[in-house]
């Protein structure tokens, strides 16, 4: 049985503006309708002997996760909630704990949740070809067969091809004495990890043909993951197995025990477990992968125009070469503009040289250290019951339009700054205030004073959109006191 194991608990911070860190690239639809969660999942369909997906993701955004896997037609097996971020190497441990609780030590296949491949076919017959080794006890890293001299990947290189004897396995956990090839793939040990190279040292590697570049997916046994993990990183792994017998379930959730995994050392699987074990395998994968790590690799995989142009959205163009135009809220235009990345969106505009869009993290950085939210949020926010979005503010006042799904419910809460003010503009809304509950259509409004519990509802069949005037000294997401959330929040 294969478990893919989903790690989506990156900030995707260099493809701001459009990836913020409470709505993070893996959760937007970069390079096709689906957001890059969805696809994830969604390529696996050709794999057989495969189970529900284990995830692996930040708490501030499990609903969304949860949301994406649902409409893309997916029931994981278990959402892990990190409390904070660690690296690859102790969420894909949690995972591997999680996924062996049955008794059962399945095959993992660790998957970011932001790359792009655009021939999941080849993805799946290599991860097929490839299990046999994992069974055999191999940890197994995809090398992407590389297309240039890429200078902002890590690399791998191949040693020698690999022929397994004495583990061939009739039944998974079972051996027997013989030797065998894995049939229809190439296997090689693997050498050596090496570090992002300068632009003649990357030349040189692909030159040489055996070095490839590192994608970040593996093939394990559960069992043999934490083994190795055991004998090289033991702190590691007694937090991670603390953080598991200390977890709860929380809805569809599963929440990790905070201060056990937070002390937890923070390190990738690379350098936790792949660079010191023995039994590190690579396996080459040629299937139009991408990590999307940037604005220019959403240019190199885009469908370009005449002049070379990737453009989304309202955009128009005169004498322009080589560039990346989005556009989300208002027309774009650009005019004798060459190799440049031009981003916008509601409440921000990035212009970068496609050279420098390396250095757009250091912008979110910026943000970050001045309080920003344009670092953490978008102008829409996201919550489990639905939709908000700021849409005028000044001084002791604020406008949002709030959207409520069909049978949504906020929690109940006050606020000791600020009052409110409701209007509908479509659906049904059954509002608590204080002792009174009202049934308020269309065009109707109503008033929830400062200090009074109050709750909003919506128990229509049709997306409930009311528009929110807030007023009062203080107007801060964090004026929040709840007294019932079904979302545990």
């Amino acid at each position: 049985m294969i478990v893919p194991v989903i790690l989506s608990g990156g900030a995707g911070t260099r493809l701001w503006p459009l990836s913020r860190e409470l709505y993070p690239k893996q959760l937007l639809p970069l390079a096709g309708e689906r957001t890059m969660l969805q696809e994830t999942a969604c390529r696996l369909a050709g794999l057989e002997d495969l189970s529900a997906p284990v995830v692996v993701c930040n708490e501030s955004h499990r609903f969304m996760v949860a949301e994406q896997l649902r409409a893309a037609g997916h029931s994981p097996a278990d959402i892990i909630l990190e409390p904070m971020g660690r690296n690859t190497a102790p969420a894909v441990a949690v995972a591997a704990m999680q996924a062996m609780t049955e008794g059962y030590d399945p095959v993992l296949l660790v998957l970011p949740a932001d790359h792009v491949i655009r021939d999941a076919e080849t993805l799946c017959a290599a991860i097929s070809a490839a299990k046999p080794l994992a069974i055999a006890g191999k940890l197994i890293t995809f090398g992407i067969v590389p297309t240039a001299p890429e200078t902002g990947y890590g690399y791998i290189r191949a040693g020698e091809p690999l022929e397994v004897q004495g583990q061939r396995p009739k039944a998974q956990g079972a051996i027997q004495n013989s030797k065998f090839k894995i049939q229809n793939c190439e296997a090689f040990a693997v050498a050596e990890f090496v570090e992002k190279p300068d632009l003649p040292t990357a030349q040189k590697y692909l030159d040489s043909g055996g070095y490839y570049w590192n994608s970040g997916m593996f093939l394990f046994l559960a069992s043999t993951y934490l083994k190795e993990l055991e004998r090289h990183a033991p702190a590691m792994i007694e937090a991670c197995r603390k953080s598991i017998d200390g977890a709860v379930r929380d809805l569809d959730f599963v929440r990790l025990e905070s201060g056990s995994f937070c002390a937890c050392p923070s390190d990738s699987i690379d350098y936790a477990v792949m660079e010191k074990t023995t039994d590190a395998a690579v396996v080459p994968l040629d299937a139009g992968w991408s990590d999307v790590g940037s604005w220019s690799a959403l240019w190199e995989i885009g469908e370009k125009d005449e002049g070379g142009n990737v453009v989304a959205g309202d955009v128009l163009l005169k004498d322009t070469r080589n560039s990346f135009v989005r556009a989300q809220d208002r027309i774009v235009a650009a005019i004798g503009v060459r190799d440049h990345i031009i981003v916008e969106t509601p409440d921000a505009v990035l212009v970068a040289h496609r050279d420098k869009v390396q250095d757009v993290k250091e912008i979110v950085a910026r943000l970050k250290e001045t309080g920003r939210e344009e670092a953490l949020l978008h102008r829409k926010v996201h919550r489990p019951w639905g939709t908000y979005e700021c849409i005028d503010r000044a001084e002791r006042y604020q406008v949002k339009r709030i959207t409520v799904n069909p049978g949504a419910t906020l929690s109940s809460q006050m606020h000791h700054h600020r009052a409110e003010h409701w209007v509908v503009v479509r659906g049904t809304a059954k509002i608590t205030c204080g002792e009174k509950v009202l049934l308020l259509s269309e065009n109707q409004s109503t008033y929830i004073p400062l200090g009074v519990t109050h709750r909003l509802e919506n128990p229509g069949k049709i997306p409930l959109e009311l528009i929110e005037v807030q007023s009062g000294s203080y107007l801060g997401e964090d004026d929040i006191v709840r007294f019932e959330d079904k979302y545990g929040r």
